[in-house]
C-alpha cells in the first residue's frame, strides 16, 4: 500500500528548528513530558506532517486550474499519518518529532513485518518471511530509541496494517502460513517495546468488509487479543484501527453491499457497526476496544464492484477531515491514515509487484507502484472530496 522526495524539507525543518527561538518552536526539551491516558485525540489536533505537506505542495504547484490549485493547497494542512514502511524511512521520524507542537499528536504507521502483505503483491515488504531478528534489531529498536528522545511529544501509532487480519482469513495461503509466526512475534514485540507513556497504539483490525463477517468477528478479536497478551498487555495499547487505506463509509445506511446475496452473513455494513460490534468482542477477549477510523479516501461510496476491491478505487474522494468528534464513544477519532495521492499499487501487469486487484475495472489506471505519487489520482480525490475543500 504505501510509502514517497524528502531531503530538502528535512534539511529545512532541521535548520529551522536549530535557528528558531525555543519559545517559538516549542522545543521538545522545554516542554513537559507527556503521559497519554484516555482518548489521546480528544484535546489534540492530528499533526500535518511535513513529508505529505511537501508532496501536496508540489502537486498543487502542478495544477493550472486556479480554483483547484487553491483547494489543493488546503490539503497540505490536513493532519495525516506518516508511513514508516521500511528501514530507510525511519530517517523521516526524528525530523517530524522536532516539529510537533503542544496541542498536536503525531501519527505514524508501523509497517515492515517480515513477509509483509502475505496475501497480496503490491506492498510486499523488504524483509523475508521469518526474519524476525532483523525486524526487531533494525526496525523496531531504532524507532523506539528515537521516540525515547522525545518524551514530551504525543504520538499515535497504527500497528502493522492488514497483518493479523490476514492470519484470520488467509491462513490457507502458503505465503501467510510462512509469515504467521513472524507476524505474531513481530506485532507483540512492537507493542511491548513501543509501550511508552507518550505513545498510544492501535492494532490494525482490517475493516467491516474483512473481519466483519459473522465467521470472522470472534476469531479476529481473539487473534488481536492473544498477541496483545503475548506482549504482556501493554497499557499504552488503546485499541484497534479500521479502514486503513480503505473505502468503507462510517455510517452509510443501508450499507454499500447490503443487497448482495451474501449480505446476510455480515451485519457490519458500515464501519460504525463494525466498531460497535468488534469492540465488545475484543474487550471480552481481554484487550482494550477503542478505535480510530481512516476517512481519508471514503468520501464517495458505491464505486467498488466487490467489497474486497482495495486498489486505487476509481471515482474516490477525500473524506471527513481528522477529528475526535465522532459521535460514538468507542471511536476515538476519524483520521487520515492513507496519504491521498499515494498509489496502492501499479496497474502495469508486466511489473513484478503487479497485483490483479490493481487491474480490475473499478481500479484507476494508469497507476504507479505502491507508494509512488499519482498526480491524476490526487486531483480526482480533491474534485470528489466530501466535504469539499
Amino acid at each position: 500500500m504505501k510509502g514517497f522526495t524528502y531531503a530538502a524539507i528535512v534539511a529545512s525543518a532541521i535548520s529551522g528548528a536549530l535557528a528558531a527561538p525555543v519559545e517559538e518552536r516549542g522545543s521538545p526539551v522545554e516542554k513537559r513530558a507527556v503521559t497519554l491516558t484516555g482518548n489521546p485525540f480528544a484535546s489534540r489536533t492530528l499533526y500535518a506532517n511535513s513529508y505529505y505537506a511537501s508532496e501536496v505542495s508540489a502537486a498543487a504547484a502542478a495544477i493550472t486550474d486556479t480554483a483547484l490549485k487553491a483547494k489543493a493547497s488546503k490539503v497540505a494542512s490536513v493532519g495525516s499519518f506518516l508511513w514508516l514502511d521500511n528501514i530507510a524511512n525511519i530517517a523521516k521520524l526524528e525530523p517530524e518529532l522536532k516539529l510537533i507542537k503542544d496541542g498536536e499528536i503525531g501519527g505514524f504507521v508501523i509497517y515492515d513485518l517480515p513477509g509483509r502483505d502475505c496475501a497480496a503483491k503490491a506492498s510486499n515488504g523488504e524483509l523475508a518471511a521469518g526474519d524476525i531478528a532483523t525486524y526487531k534489531s533494525s526496525y523496531i529498536d531504532p524507532i523506539v530509541a528515537i521516540i525515547k528522545k522525545y518524551p514530551n511529544v504525543a504520538l499515535a501509532l497504527i500497528i502493522e496494517p492488514d497483518s493479523l487480519p490476514n492470519l484470520v482469513t488467509n491462513d490457507d495461503l502458503a505465503t501467510c502460513q510462512a509469515s504467521a509466526d513472524g507476524y505474531k512475534a513481530g506485532v507483540a514485540y512492537a507493542l511491548q517495546q513501543l509501550n511508552l507513556p507518550n505513545v498510544a497504539m492501535y492494532v490494525d483490525a482490517g475493516h467491516g468488509g474483512w473481519l466483519g463477517w459473522d465467521a470472522n468477528l470472534k476469531p479476529g478479536a481473539q487473534m488481536l487479543a492473544d498477541v496483545y497478551k503475548t506482549a504482556g498487555s501493554p497499557k499504552q495499547v488503546r485499541g484497534f484501527s479500521t479502514n486503513i487505506a480503505g473505502w468503507n463509509a462510517w455510517d452509510l445506511t443501508p450499507g454499500e453491499f447490503s443487497t448482495t446475496s451474501d449480505a446476510q452473513y455480515n451485519k457490519c455494513q458500515n464501519e460504525k457497526i463494525y466498531v460497535d460490534t468488534f469492540s465488545p468482542l475484543l474487550v471480552a477477549a481481554g484487550m482494550p476496544g477503542q478505535a480510530i477510523i481512516d476517512t481519508g479516501r471514503n468520501g464517495v461510496t458505491g464505486l467498488r464492484l466487490e467489497w474486497g476491491d482495495w486498489c486505487n478505487v476509481n471515482g474516490a474522494g477525500f473524506g471527513v477531515r481528522p477529528t475526535s468528534s465522532t459521535g460514538d464513544s468507542l471511536a476515538d477519532a476519524f483520521i487520515w491514515g492513507k496519504p491521498g495521492g499515494e498509489s496502492d499499487g501499479t496497474s502495469d501487469s508486466s511489473a513484478t509487484r503487479y497485483d490483479s486487484f490493481c487491474g480490475k475495472d473499478d481500479a484507476f489506471k494508469p497507476s504507479p507502484e505502491a507508494g509512488a505519487w499519482n498526480q491524476a489520482y490526487f486531483e480526482m480525490l480533491l474534485k470528489n472530496a466530501v466535504p469539499s475543500f
